[in-house]
Order: C-alpha cells, then sequence, then structure tokens
C-alpha cells in the first residue's frame, strides 16, 4: 500500500504523431504525413485528442495542469488556427495555471515568420527547435529536410516572433562528425542566446533505417571527447547542466521534463501517447498508454477502445522508475521527493542506493542522493541497479 499525502505535479503531453518524412535515426511515434488537405487533418485530429481527454478527465478531476508539451512527430505541420482550437478546448476541459510552460516541438522548414506569430499567439510560450547540426552535409546523412540557413531563419523568426523561451536540439558523434564540427555546432548555437540547449549522441535504435543499414559513426572515445569540449563550451556560456542532456540558463530550465524526471505525474493524449497517473483515493499509480497507429487512435477516440494497455505499478516498479528518472539528473534529488512522489519510504530503494555508493556510482550525503561523475557516464549500470 503506498501513503500518498499529497498528489506530485501534473503535466500534459499531447502528441502529434506526423512529420514531412521520417529521419532515419528516429525511433519515436512518427509517421510520414498523409497526402491530403493540412486544415482537414488537423480537424479530424484535434477533435480525436479532445475525445481522448474527456474520456481521460475522471482520473485527474479537479488537478491543475502545470505544463503541456507538444512533442512528435513535428507539431509546427499544424496550422496556427488549429493550435488555437485545441488550445482552448483544452482550456474549457481543465484547470490550467495561468503561468503554464507551453512547449511546441518544432522543425525548420515547417514554420515561417507568420506562422511563428500565431503560435505565439495561440498561448505556445516555449519553443524545442529540432536544428541537430549546423552542418548541411551532416544533416543530409541524417536524413533532415533543412539545411543549416533555414535553421537559422527558423531560429531568428521565433525569436522575432516573440518567443524568448526556446530550446535547440543538438546531436553530436554524427556519421563522420569531427571534434572540430561538435565544436563548432555547440559554438554557433550559443551565438543566437537562446534559454536552453539539449544536447544528444547519436545512438542507433532498435527498428529504425540506421539500425538496419548502420553509418560509420565516431568511436567511443571521440564521442566522449565531444561530450566533455562541448559541455565545457556550455558551462562558460553559463549554462548550467542540470539533466544529462539538458543544458539551460539560470531559471530556464524545462518544467515539464523536470516534472518527467523528479517523477511528477502526466496525462498523455494522442496517438501513441503515455501517461502516469497517481490516485489518493486507491493508493496506487496507473500507466495508461493510447493506441499507436495514427488511423486506429483516429478510428477510436470516442471509446475506451483508444486505450493501448495500462498498467498498474508495484513497489518494486515505482521504486525503478522513479530512479530511472531521478538518476538523470546532475543535481539529484531530496530523499522526501522520492516519499512525496511516490507514497513510498526511502527504504524502498536502500539496498540499491547502499550498493550504487559502493560502487562510486551515487553520492548519499544526509537526505540528498545524487549521482556521480561516474554514475552519470555509465548512467544505464546505475539504473540496472535498481531492477
Amino acid at each position: 500500500m503506498l501513503n500518498f499525502t499529497t498528489l506530485p505535479p501534473l503535466s500534459l503531453y499531447i502528441h502529434y504523431p506526423w512529420c514531412a518524412q521520417k529521419c532515419p535515426y528516429c525511433d519515436f511515434n512518427s509517421h510520414a504525413a498523409p497526402v491530403q488537405d493540412n486544415k482537414q487533418r488537423d480537424r479530424h485530429y484535434v477533435d480525436a485528442l479532445i475525445n481522448d481527454l474527456e474520456q481521460e478527465l475522471p482520473t485527474i478531476w479537479g488537478r491543475t495542469i502545470q505544463s503541456i508539451f507538444i512533442g512528435g512527430g513535428t507539431p509546427s505541420l499544424i496550422e496556427p488556427e488549429s493550435m488555437q482550437h485545441l488550445l482552448s478546448r483544452i482550456n474549457a476541459r481543465l484547470k490550467v495555471s495561468p503561468m503554464a510552460e507551453v512547449t511546441m516541438e518544432a522543425n525548420p522548414g515547417t514554420v515561417d515568420q507568420l506562422k511563428f506569430t500565431e503560435f505565439h499567439q495561440a498561448g505556445i510560450n516555449r519553443l524545442s527547435m529540432g536544428i541537430q547540426s549546423f552542418d548541411d552535409q551532416l544533416l543530409q546523412k541524417i536524413g533532415r529536410i533543412h539545411d543549416s540557413q533555414q535553421a537559422i531563419q527558423a531560429i531568428e523568426r521565433a525569436q522575432m516572433a516573440g518567443f524568448d523561451n526556446i530550446n535547440l536540439d543538438l546531436m553530436y558523434a554524427l556519421p563522420g562528425q569531427t571534434l572540430k564540427g561538435a565544436v563548432n555546432d555547440i559554438q554557433q548555437a550559443i551565438q543566437f542566446e537562446t534559454t536552453h540547449l539539449s544536447h544528444y549522441q547519436l545512438t542507433l535504435e532498435p527498428n529504425t533505417l540506421f539500425s538496419h543499414q548502420p553509418p560509420v559513426l565516431p568511436d567511443d572515445d571521440l564521442s566522449y571527447e565531444m561530450q566533455t569540449q562541448c559541455q565545457q563550451i556550455l558551462a562558460d556560456a553559463g549554462f548550467q547542466h542540470y539533466e544529462i542532456s539538458a543544458y539551460a540558463k539560470a531559471g530556464n530550465e524545462c518544467l515539464h521534463n523536470l516534472n518527467y524526471w523528479q517523477f511528477g505525474d502526466y496525462l498523455g493524449i494522442g496517438a501513441g501517447a503515455h501517461g502516469k497517473i497517481s490516485d489518493a483515493a486507491q493508493q496506487s499509480i496507473t500507466r495508461r498508454w493510447k493506441l499507436k497507429h495514427p488511423q486506429s487512435y483516429l478510428e477510436n477516440s470516442a471509446t475506451s477502445d483508444i486505450i493501448g494497455g495500462e498498467e498498474k505499478l508495484s513497489r518494486n516498479d515505482i521504486g525503478f522508475e522513479f530512479m530511472l528518472n531521478a538518476s538523470r539528473l546532475t543535481g539529484g534529488f531530496n530523499s522526501e521527493l522520492f516519499y512525496k512522489q511516490t507514497g513510498l519510504p526511502i527504504n524502498q530503494i536502500e539496498g540499491g542506493l547502499n550498493k550504487a555508493v559502493k560502487l562510486g556510482l551515487i553520492e548519499w550525503q544526509l537526505h540528498h542522493i545524487k549521482p556521480t561523475k561516474r554514475g552519470l557516464q555509465y548512467l544505464n549500470e546505475l539504473q540496472a541497479i535498481f531492477l
């Protein structure tokens, strides 16, 4: 039995499943957009999202939404009119904090100046832009539809449209990338004076084109050198490294992602969207996910058949999933957070913590627990201890 005294913060995740084309490294639930009228596609999908939301309302009734994240796919393909319609219908059904962070993922080449302005007016107040690199040859190698000039224009146009909270997604260890190339990407990104950077190593994920036709990637030593040099450049530029792949100017951490990493609750709507909801009355935590394929999702959106599956987490599941997320935070967490977010005492994971301390993967001082530099470097090994 869990013992929730208060419920964790609650976020809303909205999944948009379509892209202009599928990238060869991407293992997200994304599909090439069907050839049809954009407004008609948007209208049908927004209706399905609201049907989905209305079926979820009893699970979170009365709770306040602290952040909204619209991911994909490529949500910037949505027409701004449809985005405004979606957000207004959500606000009519949910209690959304007036200070809520509302993020939309956007890709260069899918948004012009007017569209950025209209997204901002619709209520989007944070952008996460999939730049990946400023090197045209590397962008071609990883299947991106934009070039470096379009990336630069997209950032500048977003800023001119009024967005002052922008994340840039960059990848390193790309096919054929040099150390100088990885450093150049970071240095160029910093020049735009955005508030947040995500810096990911390219990995070959199962069920992607790259996993079947793997490109030649930089070796482990070169990849690590790319990571450490870029981290130092970001630190010198005033970016705080607060999560294993996330860097922010002070006060500009992504609130939505922090809620994930701190094991908060989140409602998931959209094709393939996952949610995690705590229930004080039942003293339980339930994960639920929606049908993955967009067509199946659309056809079943008004019925309970939209649910792809659900499970109640056991005590062991809860301990592992908390650490799977919280161990990514470079500053760690207080043991009180574990109790608050899970309804369990810290001794639920005490055995794993002690083992991780002995292996030099975690520091545990009084009530504060944080991964060591070694723990962050060998994060998979650290997380596996709590399985």
